[in-house]
């Protein structure tokens, strides 16, 4: 049953690796849609992609197991379901490995009541700390290490493209 729909961003991806990470959101889609690459100017030798998809809800976590094991790949999948249920967020980078949070049907990360006492109890009354620590639990270092591979594709919009595959029931 198809109940989620959702976006791949591969922000940067090496040339070599492209028709691979292609063939692996192909399999996992259960169509060999054409997968349409860009130049990603922030790495030489890299490109970048945006796919839509709808499918099974937990497909968010299966792209983001299969992706995160491709060298020097940055991603973001983002996955909403039906009504009256959270969405996903799953955050890629070399450097950082992999970072989940679930979403509201805004897209904003949403941080879970254990995750703030924690943020408190580390903090211990230091709001510098706090401040790391709640920057932690919302993944900023991720969006702050992808957001020069996001606004370099921003900048040559008219040649970004986007495919749009329907998966089968998984």
């Amino acid at each position: 049953m198809n109940d989620a729909h959702g976006v791949i961003h591969v922000h940067s991806c090496p040339v070599a690796l492209a028709p691979h990470v292609a063939w692996t959101l192909g399999h996992i889609l259960g169509s060999e849609a054409p997968v349409d690459w860009g130049d990603q100017p922030r790495e030489e030798g890299s490109v970048c992609t945006t796919v839509a998809w709808s499918g099974p809800s937990g497909s968010a976590a299966r792209f983001a197991s299969a992706l995160r094991g491709w060298d020097r790949t940055r991603f973001e999948v983002w996955e909403s379901t039906a009504t009256n249920r959270d969405g996903v967020r799953y955050v890629h980078t070399p450097s950082l490995g992999i970072f989940f949070t679930l979403t509201d049907a805004a897209g904003n990360a949403m941080v879970g009541e254990d995750r703030v006492r924690y943020a408190i109890e580390m903090a211990r009354g230091d709001a510098t700390e706090l401040e790391h620590e709640l920057s932690l639990a919302l993944g900023a270092a991720w969006d702050e290490e992808l957001e020069p591979y996001r606004r370099s594709v921003d900048r040559q919009l008219p040649s970004k493209r986007q495919a749009r595959v329907s998966a089968r029931s998984i």
